[in-house]
């Protein structure tokens, strides 16, 4: 709890923390398939109806081995049936109102919660929300568009940096797009899986969720360069949080696609995937195929459930902290969160990264006044 909260949350409260339905050791959990790199280490541009069909093969694979592993689930762990835990959890604590803290994905959980349940709502904060109101094609294409600025931002920084390794004589990007075309038409393989465009893809992606990770993107992109993959591989492994030991990986994301699909599976067979590719490529030219070619939800064997219309009402004031540079909830689909509930105040966090709780005094202070003393900021507060 220290690592994401301050001394004076840990002074004024009793942290509760669970695992939502079909995460972490949460049981039954979602288990689809033992090797991620099958699905994910791929050639994210397919040159050839064989290119493509291996693509659209891969996710019916991946979906299958959900069913078989984990079918009796994966109609019950929707985001609606997550918030009627956590009020199971406040039954059992035998209290009338709790305090919640929700991070990214986190702060979709909490606003529903505080829909559903508004009477139960002591104070809520929202760290890196989404909209709300946003389906989810049109969050994935905020996401593609908030990855690429920071992407463009990260590229600024290395060429307007000499002691940036990636800096290739203040010309990062066009050295990107290099390593992009190398990586679609010959992969370094000197590592645990060859470094192609959805590795190098995903392994930029993770760097980008905090500036703090720049630098060590900027080493990594440098020694692919010069043939060594390791750099980037290891980002990779970190995203699916693979355990080299015991050759495993987490499940978070089995869980995430599982989760996902149940709340809004967005576009529905290959075809409307494929109509939206060219949009993603506009609004993100380097990552957006990245996020085009997604053909998990749109094959997933469950409807989704209906859409619920976060609003909050009757739950009180409730705090959305957006971060200027999020990559991964940008700060307009925070601001919408803000907007979306009837009483919701959005503070503004200036820095390049996802959430924005612990960065400075500044919003510690905001937040933790607020959860302590119910004393609300001021609305535009920036940190």
């Amino acid at each position: 709890a220290s690592y994401y909260f301050s001394q004076d949350i840990l002074d004024n409260f009793d942290l509760v923390a669970w695992d939502p339905r079909g995460t972490g050791e949460s049981l039954p959990f979602v288990d689809c398939v033992d090797n991620f790199d099958k699905y994910f280490a791929v050639d994210l541009s397919p040159n050839s109806p064989a290119d493509k069909k291996n693509l659209v093969d891969m996710a019916k694979e991946f979906n299958a081995g959900c069913v078989e592993r984990s079918g009796d689930i994966l109609k019950y762990i929707s985001t609606v049936n997550s918030a009627g835990d956590m009020d199971s959890i406040r039954k059992a604590l035998n209290v009338d109102k709790i305090s919640y803290f929700g991070f990214s994905y986190g702060s979709e959980l909490g606003a529903v919660w505080a829909t559903l349940y508004p009477q139960t709502v002591r104070a809520a904060v929202l760290d890196g929300a989404s909209d709300p109101l946003a389906n989810s094609l049109d969050k994935t294409m905020a996401q593609a568009a908030g990855f690429e600025s920071q992407l463009d931002e990260f590229l600024n920084y290395c060429s307007n940096r000499p002691t940036c390794l990636f800096n290739n004589d203040m010309k990062s990007a066009q050295a990107l797009d290099e390593l992009f075309i190398k990586a679609d038409l010959s992969p370094v393989s000197n590592t645990r899986v060859p470094i192609t465009n959805g590795v190098l893809f995903m392994g930029i992606v993770t760097a980008l969720y905090s500036s703090s990770q720049w630098d060590y993107l900027g080493k990594a992109l440098y020694d692919l360069q010069l043939g060594d993959g390791a750099g980037i591989l290891s980002l990779y492994d970190s995203y699916f949080q693979y355990d080299a030991f015991t050759n495993t990986y987490g499940n978070e994301l089995e869980a995430f696609f599982a989760i996902s699909c149940l709340d809004d599976k967005g576009p529905n067979s290959v075809a409307s995937v494929d109509a939206n590719v060219a949009k993603f490529v506009e609004v993100a030219p380097r990552l957006g195929l990245g996020f085009s070619y997604g053909y998990f939800c749109a094959l997933w064997p469950e409807d989704s459930q209906p859409k619920l219309q976060v609003s909050g009402v009757g739950a009180g004031t409730i705090v959305v902290v957006g971060t200027t540079g999020d990559a991964a909830t940008p700060l307009e689909s925070s601001a919408k969160m803000a907007a979306a509930l009837e009483n919701g105040i959005l503070v503004v966090v200036e820095a390049d990264r996802h959430t924005g709780y612990n960065l400075n005094k500044c919003i510690n202070k905001v937040v933790d006044t607020y959860l302590i003393k119910l004393t609300a900021p001021a609305p535009s507060t920036r940190c």
